[in-house]
């Protein structure tokens, strides 16, 4: 018998699932592929991140970032955010605005008045309602490019996101040494002499100083005679 006649049946040994030279090979055909979807040998709960029970997301992590995003609006809301000083202040036009009328002085001497209602009744009223009297106002220091002292005081229309300042000019017995933002507690009488704000040309009135001496900043910095 030939050699051909005995290779046959050595051929017919590699049957299925079997190689070259009677290896056990891989079928890879449809009925023995491996399936990769998304079902494959992963029952409920064996999901690789998408299957509601072994799902590896970060959806319970939604409302911790709801809140981070809220954070900013209520620092805003809650927070008041601090008055503007000297610098700005400098950088602004005087918001001194013209009143409907004027409140009768309160009793004392000095008269103790808000720095608005002092600059007004000197500004618009030539210090006709003043009467002579001393008064007393509060104010922060700002100086200008000449290191000319102004008292200054933000005012209020509405909230602090609207201060503006309103600023009066010092003249007469000024300390030696003022350092921009100091609060002062300036006593002095009506001065008629007046200037006009360079960066609006708004009207800035002086106030002549008897004594002037640094003081705490205040619990509310603002002034809101505005809004009463």
């Amino acid at each position: 018998m030939s050699e051909e006649a005995h290779a046959e049946p050595s051929s017919s040994l590699d049957g299925p699932g079997q190689g070259h030279d009677g290896k056990h090979g891989h079928d890879h055909g449809p009925e023995r592929e491996h399936d990769h979807g998304p079902d494959a040998d992963h029952g409920p709960g064996r999901g690789r991140g998408h299957g509601p029970d072994g799902e590896h997301g970060h959806g319970h992590r939604e409302p911790w970032v709801s809140w981070l995003l809220v954070l900013p609006l209520l620092a805003l809301i809650l927070v008041a955010p601090p008055a503007l000083g000297s610098y700005s202040a400098m950088r602004t036009g005087t918001a001194l605005q013209k009143p409907f009328g004027y409140a009768k002085l309160p009793s004392g001497d000095p008269v103790a008045l808000g720095l608005v209602d002092y600059a007004s009744r000197a500004a618009y009223d030539h210090g006709h309602t003043l009467g002579g009297r001393r008064v007393k106002v509060v104010g922060f220091v700002a100086l200008d490019r000449s290191g000319a002292p102004y008292l200054v005081r933000m005012a209020l229309n509405c909230c602090a996101a609207d201060a503006q300042p309103v600023k009066i000019g010092l003249s007469g017995r000024i300390p030696p040494v003022l350092r921009p933002d100091t609060w002062l507690e300036v006593t002095g009488r009506y001065s008629a002499r007046r200037t006009e704000d360079p960066v609006n040309g708004g009207v800035i009135p002086y106030l002549a100083v008897d004594t002037a001496k640094p003081v705490p900043t205040p619990h509310d910095p603002y002034d809101e005679s505005w809004n009463n």
